[in-house]
């Protein structure tokens, strides 16, 4: 047991002995035996005889190989086979049967299967009602982190919470933005001059969704914004530099002549004092039922269903699901945007009803078009802080920590995450991060220890951390980013060296060389103040802006129609984007992603990695990325070493053998081979790395069916009819 998972002291409610993990549907033969445990935290799996560890598998601190957070099961099933009962168990509920199997559905996509044929029948039944009562808590505040990092606070008597202080605002760390320093260095870094950091808003006294601090015009002052939020359901708009929000009201000639004062002030924030155009976000997007239920169908695909019983219109159903196509529309929506913002240079007002959903996924994806910092690990961990967390996206209700209502579960943080791997997949010299890393990040919305994605809003968030601190006996005024941080403090679930894995090996970072035309170059980011995009809901009156919600844009809309493909007429938008597509992608300037069909991927290591049938051995691509890696390092410690003999001081004697950097010094996680030892790639390898499927349940061959082939690259999933629309 690691140092973390000491630390956690987790209670154990109820286990049970001489229990079989299934690991294969055809025969026994891997499957393995061992105890089921239920604690307060996790459902844990301890086999007899344990594997040796595959230390090129990423290694949890607080989860071991065959552990599952409560709050990451979906369903929890008991069967009989002998009566032939299935029963789907929630809190508090009875169970009139002995059973003799439990089926775990986790929301990260794996099916755990356990067996109770040579357990007690009465132990097999009270841990499965235990397994079932604690991943339904009544109450947020009975979720393990508030007990964990409780503890931990006090058993590191200080230290960590002093080191995560110190570090607010450093180059590394990613800023929380719950404070008004955090805002002004952002303010500083967009040269938005035009804004300004308002606190009208604290202690939540007039909006109870919005941060206490938020960006405004400048030339809105704060008695002008008191006034304004009698006007709202919610309290107040926010005007952030990128997006707004505007509840719904009930129009009259005063709220207008506010309104219009409103729209003039976003007008005057724009360096050329331009228009601004408004974007009704609700008439263009899925529902979140819509997208919920597209989730639903991708999952069940991909893995529920026997690969056997739809190997013929596998490929079709993973088309009919829908959710590649609401990948491509929340993509073609947020491309839109970039051209209204640099190709006309106008400002932009995104309108929702909900708020807090839509604008969060749209902003977002604008933000990382335009914005190369955003494409860093540190800039995108404080993209997500600002325009989910701190915008006030219902985590606990979309997530659906409490189980309490699945209407109001949505995976748009999900839906969010694939959109960047899209663009990442055709873009990867441009994010310092991985794929491995935006998994890792999904799977960390389970893990109920960080403050990240425990909230609706961050009034709950301030409230609910003040009722911590003070059952925990923590002092007034400690930092709460030291006592329940943020997941981007990833040293408490991965080691330094994991963490690597996170690095991308071809990103080109500011200042990098490139060769281009046989002609050496640097990137060199050019300085460009954007037009604001701001954001509200439905109902707004069209004083004060261009354009009309009832008139929709002629491209990029909810239709999915083929994409910046030629017309007769090129209206404006089409001409900007036939433009940009002619010219090489600057990989730190604007950068917009291609959509048409059969550019929108399956997103694999985040669905298929879970299938021991869909992994490919020694393939996908980890094999690129060991490579790189490898190239990469060595190129580091050339480097290291030319620095070395640089900074000899003159007449002295050279170093005969510069030393290499340390390990734990290195960025890359695979290092170079000595020149003695060739690099191989190593046996464990397959498509599914960092992560492994074993230990998960698995289905029957599916050699030579239709997915096998796709595993393989092969690009027959589109439809004749798709196919037939995808024009170059």
């Amino acid at each position: 047991m690691s140092t973390k998972e000491a630390m956690l002291s987790f209670i154990v409610v109820n286990e049970v002995n001489f229990v079989k993990k299934c690991i294969s549907t055809d025969n026994s033969q891997d499957d393995l035996w061992g105890k089921l445990i239920c604690t307060n935290f996790k459902v844990s799996f301890i086999p007899q005889d344990p594997p040796q560890k595959q230390r090129t598998q990423l290694f949890h601190l607080l989860l071991g190989e065959h552990d599952i957070p409560l709050t990451c099961l979906d369903q929890v099933v008991t069967v009989n086979d002998l009566k032939g009962k299935k029963k789907i168990l929630s809190s508090n509920q009875k169970l009139k049967f002995n059973p003799t199997e439990l089926i775990l559905y986790c929301k990260d996509l794996r099916i755990i299967r356990f067996c109770f044929d040579e357990a007690g029948p009465e132990s097999a039944r009270k841990v499965c009602l235990a397994i079932a009562h604690y991943s339904h808590p009544a109450d947020i505040q009975l979720l393990f982190g508030f007990e964990y990092q409780g503890r931990r606070y006090h058993e590191s008597k200080g230290k960590e919470r002093l080191r995560s202080s110190s570090q607010r605002g450093g180059a590394l760390q990613a800023p929380i933005f719950d404070r008004s320093s955090d805002w002004d260095r952002e303010i500083k870094r967009t040269s938005a001059s035009e804004w300004r950091v308002c606190s009208v808003n604290q202690k939540y006294a007039i909006s109870p969704s919005l941060p206490e601090h938020i960006v405004v015009p400048a030339s809105l002052a704060d008695q002008d914004l008191k006034q304004y939020s009698s006007f709202y359901n919610d309290g107040l708009p926010e005007l952030n530099i990128v997006r707004t929000w505007l509840s719904r009201q009930q129009r009259c000639e005063h709220q207008l002549l506010l309104f219009c004062r409103i729209f003039s002030a976003i007008r005057k924030s724009h360096p050329q004092d331009s228009e601004a155009v408004r974007l009704e976000l609700d008439k263009g997007l899925p529902t979140i039922q819509e997208i919920q239920s597209a989730f639903a169908k991708i999952r069940q695909i991909c893995v529920l269903d026997p690969f056997e019983e739809t190997e013929e219109r596998w490929l079709s159903s993973i088309e009919n699901s829908r959710w590649l196509d609401y990948v491509r529309v929340f993509l073609r929506q947020s491309a839109e945007i970039v051209y209204l913002l640099d190709g006309r240079n106008v400002s932009v007002i995104l309108q929702e009803e909900e708020d807090r959903d839509l604008n969060c996924v749209v902003s977002s994806l604008v933000q990382l078009m335009l914005d190369p910092h955003y494409r860093s690990l540190t800039g995108f961990q404080s993209l997500v802080q600002k325009e989910w967390v701190m915008a006030g996206h219902r985590f606990l209700d979309r997530c659906n920590h409490l189980k309490k209502n699945d209407r109001e579960e949505c995976p748009l943080f999900t839906l969010f995450l694939d959109c960047v791997w899209q663009m990442m997949n055709q873009y990867p010299a441009a994010f310092e991060f991985t794929e491995a890393y935006l998994t890792v990040l999904s799977d960390s919305m389970w893990i109920p220890l960080f403050s990240t994605f425990l909230f609706n809003s961050p009034k709950q968030r301030t409230q609910l951390l003040t009722d911590f601190a003070k059952n925990k006996a923590i002092p007034p005024g400690e930092d709460p980013a030291g006592f329940f941080p943020a997941v981007w403090e990833w040293s408490q679930q991965f080691s330094t060296k994991d963490q690597t894995l996170f690095n991308n090996p071809m990103y080109v970072g500011k200042g990098s060389a490139r060769v281009q035309n046989g002609e050496v170059k640097t990137f060199r980011r050019t300085k460009k103040v954007y037009s604001s995009t701001v954001r509200g809901t439905s109902s707004l009156p069209a004083n004060g802006l261009k354009g009309n919600g009832e008139r929709r844009r002629s491209s990029l809309v909810s239709e999915l129609k083929p994409d910046f493909s030629p017309v007769k007429v090129e209206s404006p938008s089409d001409r900007f984007f036939r433009d940009w597509f002619s010219q090489p992608a600057d990989q730190h300037g604007v950068l917009i992603p291609l959509l048409m069909p059969s550019h929108v991927a399956l997103w694999k290591l985040f669905f298929l990695r879970w299938v021991s049938e869909a992994c490919i051995p020694n393939g996908g691509p980890i094999t690129t990325y060991h490579k790189l890696s490898q190239l990469v390092d060595e190129i580091d410690i050339l480097q290291s070493q030319l620095r070395q003999y640089k900074g000899s001081s003159p007449g002295t004697t050279p170093l005969p053998s510069p030393s290499v950097p340390p390990s734990n010094q290195r960025r890359m996680y695979f290092k170079a081979s000595p020149p003695c030892d060739p690099s191989t790639v190593p046996d464990v390898f397959t498509s599914s790395f960092p992560f492994s499927p074993v230990g998960n349940l698995c289905r029957r061959n599916l050699q030579g069916t239709p997915i096998g082939k796709f595993l393989n690259g092969a690009k027959i999933w589109l439809s004749t009819e798709t196919l037939a629309n995808d024009t170059v």
